[in-house]
C-alpha cells in the first residue's frame, strides 16, 4: 500500500497546521514538515482534517433511498407508524439489498466509515433484514454493526425472544429493546430478556425509549441500576432518552450522575420536535454521547439525507448552540462520541489510529457543522476513497 501524505491540514483538536502521514492502513506520523519520498502527496493546505464520521443510530433495513419517491403514509402517533411499517414494508420490498447499498455508498461519500443500525427482527420478517444488511455492507468501505432490534416489541410478539437470540448467535454485534413500558407493558421482564441476552452474548445493548415524563425516568433509572449490576459499563446505550428533555432539573441530575457513573450512552438523533437530551450537561457530567439519523427516507418518515455533518447541524441547531464550542459538542457526537458508544478502537486523528480520514474545506469544527460543506477527500484504512 503506497503511503499518503495529507500536506498542510488543520487536524481537528490542534491549534496549528499539520502534515499526516498514513503508512499501512494507520496513521503513521502527524507534525509539521514531514518528508515522505515516494508517499501519494495531497495538498489539503488550510482545511480541516476530521476522524471518520459515525452514524451512531439508523435503520438501514427499513430505508426506501435510491427507489422511487414513496408519499409518506403513516399518522403522527408511534403506534401509527409502527402499523404503517409493518402493513407495507412487503409490498415495497424492504428490506432491500439494493437500496442499502444505495444508502451506505452515500453514507461513504459523506465521510461516514462506521455505521450502527438497528435491524428489524420478529417472526414475520425473520433474519432477513440481517442478511440484507450484511450483503449490502460486503459491498461498501463502510463498517457497519448491527442491532437485532424488536420493532413490534418482545414480550407482546411471541417468537421475537427466540429470534433475537438467534441473531446474536450469528454474530449480529448488539441487542435492541423498545419501550419496556409503553409498547411492553413489563419493564422488568422485558430488562430482564435483553439485559440476559447482552450479558450471555457478550453484546452491546441499545434500547430505544421514547417513554416520557416520569414513566421514562424511572424506566431509565433501572437500566442504570442494571448496567451497573452487570457491569456492563460501556457496553449500553439508550436512544432518543426523551424523557431527559422534559425531566425537572433535579432529577435530571439524578440520571445524569447515574448514566456517568455505570457507564450508559446516550444517542440522540433530534428528529422533528421531540425532546433533546441536555447533550451541555451530559457532557459537563462525562456521558458519552452520540447521534444518528433514525430513519432515512423509510415508511417512518420522507427526511434524511446520509450526512453526519448534516445531522450534527440538526443536533446543535435543536440543542440551541450558538457558540462555537457548543456547536463543537455536536460534532463530537458524530464522532468520537459514536466512537465510544460502539467501542471502536485506535479511533482518532493521532499516531496509530486507523486512517479513517474527511477533510473539508473550513477552518474549524464549528463552521464545518453549520455549513457541512463538501467533501474534498474520504479516506478509510488508508485508501482514498473520494477525492
Amino acid at each position: 500500500m503506497t503511503d499518503v501524505l495529507l500536506r498542510g491540514g488543520l487536524p481537528w483538536g490542534l491549534d496549528a497546521p499539520a502534515d499526516l502521514l498514513v503508512r499501512d492502513g494507520r496513521i503513521h506520523l502527524v507534525r509539521q514538515g514531514i518528508d515522505a519520498p515516494g508517499a501519494q502527496v495531497v495538498d489539503i493546505a488550510g482545511q480541516l482534517v476530521l476522524p471518520g464520521l459515525v452514524e451512531a443510530h439508523c435503520h438501514l433495513d427499513k430505508t426506501l433511498y435510491g427507489g422511487p419517491w414513496v408519499p409518506h403514509s403513516a399518522d403522527d402517533t408511534l403506534a401509527g407508524r409502527i402499523g404503517n411499517d409493518l402493513g407495507r414494508r412487503a409490498e415495497l420490498g424492504v428490506p432491500s439489498p439494493e437500496r442499502i447499498r444505495a444508502l451506505l455508498e452515500r453514507m461513504s461519500a459523506a465521510g461516514t466509515s462506521h455505521v450502527r443500525t438497528h435491524t428489524d427482527i420478529d417472526p414475520e420478517v425473520g433474519l432477513r433484514g440481517v442478511e440484507a444488511v450484511l450483503e449490502a455492507a460486503a459491498a461498501v468501505p463502510v463498517e457497519v454493526r448491527q442491532v437485532a432490534f424488536p420493532q413490534h416489541g418482545v414480550l407482546i410478539n411471541p417468537g421475537t425472544a427466540e429470534l433475537l437470540e438467534e441473531a446474536l448467535k450469528g454474530g449480529v454485534e448488539a441487542v435492541g429493546g423498545l419501550d419496556p413500558a409503553g409498547i411492553d407493558r413489563d419493564p422488568v421482564r422485558h430488562l430482564d430478556l435483553v439485559f440476559g441476552l447482552a450479558e450471555r452474548y457478550d453484546a452491546h445493548l441499545d434500547l430505544h425509549l421514547h417513554d416520557g415524563g416520569t414513566l421514562g425516568g424511572w424506566e431509565l433509572e433501572l437500566i442504570t441500576e442494571r448496567t451497573r449490576a452487570l457491569g456492563l459499563g460501556g457496553r449500553v446505550t439508550v436512544s432518543h432518552a426523551y424523557a431527559l428533555g422534559q425531566l425537572d432539573d433535579t432529577h435530571q441530575g439524578r440520571l445524569i450522575e447515574g448514566f456517568a457513573e455505570a457507564g450508559v450512552a446516550i444517542a440522540t438523533a433530534a428528529v422533528y420536535s421531540f425532546p433533546v437530551p441536555p447533550i451541555k450537561r451530559l457532557r459537563a457530567a462525562g456521558v458519552t454521547v452520540a447521534c444518528g439519523h433514525d430513519g432515512i427516507r423509510d415508511l417512518w418518515g420522507p427526511y434524511g439525507s446520509g450526512d453526519m455533518l448534516e445531522r450534527a447541524m440538526h443536533v446543535a441547531y435543536r440543542s440551541t448552540f450558538r457558540r462555537d464550542e457548543d456547536i463543537e459538542l455536536a460534532l463530537e457526537a458524530a464522532t468520537y462520541g459514536g466512537a465510544r458508544a460502539l467501542g471502536l478502537e485506535s479511533y482518532g486523528l493521532s499516531p496509530g489510529d486507523r486512517a479513517d480520514l474527511v477533510v473539508v474545506p473550513c477552518g474549524g469544527a464549528a463552521e464545518a457543522v453549520v455549513v457541512h460543506p463538501s467533501r474534498t477527500l474520504v479516506m478509510k484504512d488508508g485508501v482514498v476513497l473520494h477525492n
